[in-house]
């Protein structure tokens, strides 16, 4: 992979001169089979994130906030040693959807050497991001396109499925 892939304005440039085909590589996967389709996108995401660095990136921290859930806010507050309604005070809003997120971007845990410092009890959806292992991975296919715009390795994954020919 390209290290200027890690640069989110270069990543952000590319994924949109890409939507197209991007979308019409989701809409060829979404007429195949869900086994089918997860067996495809865990084999790319397994060979790219053999050589993707995402402390090299942390794009996503520094750009997206995840979702943040009761149990998430329960197990981070309890690691911070502050009661959940003072963690979320402190760094939580509600966006608008109605989901909690980080009220700022980059997340308040993130270090300068792009290490979490909440590593260990980070939100679950920091945990499985970028969601391209999951199973009934379809069922994120809008997060995903999405996130070509972030992610280097999701980027990378829609790159080589298209050059595969799917």
């Amino acid at each position: 992979m390209k290290d200027e892939l890690y640069d989110i304005e270069v990543l952000r440039d590319l994924s949109t001169k890409k939507k197209k085909a991007n979308k019409k590589l989701v809409q060829r996967l979404k007429k195949m089979k869900p086994r089918e389709v997860d067996d495809i996108i865990h084999e790319q995401h397994d060979e790219v994130f053999e050589y993707i660095d995402c402390l090299k990136c942390a794009n996503c921290c520094k750009n997206i906030s995840p979702i943040i859930t009761d149990r998430d806010i329960v197990r981070i507050a309890k690691h911070l040693r502050l009661k959940p309604i003072q963690f979320i005070e402190k760094y939580l809003k509600v966006d608008e959807e109605g989901d909690y997120v980080y009220q700022q971007h980059p997340c308040p845990f993130l270090l300068d050497d792009n290490y979490c410092s909440i590593y260990e009890y980070r939100p679950k959806a920091c945990a499985e991001y970028p969601h391209t292992d999951r199973v009934k991975v379809y069922q994120a296919f809008n997060v995903s396109l999405k996130n070509t715009a972030v992610c280097p390795a999701v980027y990378q994954i829609f790159e080589n499925l298209k050059s595969l020919g799917y």
